[in-house]
């Protein structure tokens, strides 16, 4: 079964007036993402977070804070981040759900003298 990612965009900064590059001002302008993206191997699942800023320099294409979705939001993440970097950031993943799988190091305590 191949490795599956679950992105989580909904926690969002926005500024509350913002004006673009082109004097076009508009309300509630997202300008930074917290994601989260979850991998699982079926059994195993493991999570990477961060943040990214969005670009606010043009607004001709604004989409008003109501009617944004959940998969623009991830769209726009991703967009963001890069193809390559989001490829880096599930390869990473999928590096994190093997060791879980097939540990390659196990931390143990050793007991206490008696």
């Amino acid at each position: 079964m191949a490795n599956t990612y679950t992105w989580d965009c909904r926690t969002v900064d926005t500024y509350p007036s913002h004006t673009d590059d082109n004097s076009v001002t508009e309300s509630d302008v997202v300008y930074n993402v917290h994601w989260r993206v979850t991998g699982s191997d079926g059994t195993n699942e493991s999570t990477v977070i961060g943040t990214q800023t969005i670009e606010t320099s043009d607004l001709s294409t604004f989409t008003a804070f109501a009617d944004i979705t959940h998969d623009d939001m991830i769209a726009w993440t991703k967009a963001a981040i890069g193809t390559e970097r989001v490829s880096e950031l599930e390869a990473n993943l999928d590096t994190q759900l093997t060791e879980l799988a097939t540990p390659t190091s196990v931390t143990r305590t050793i007991a206490e003298a008696e």
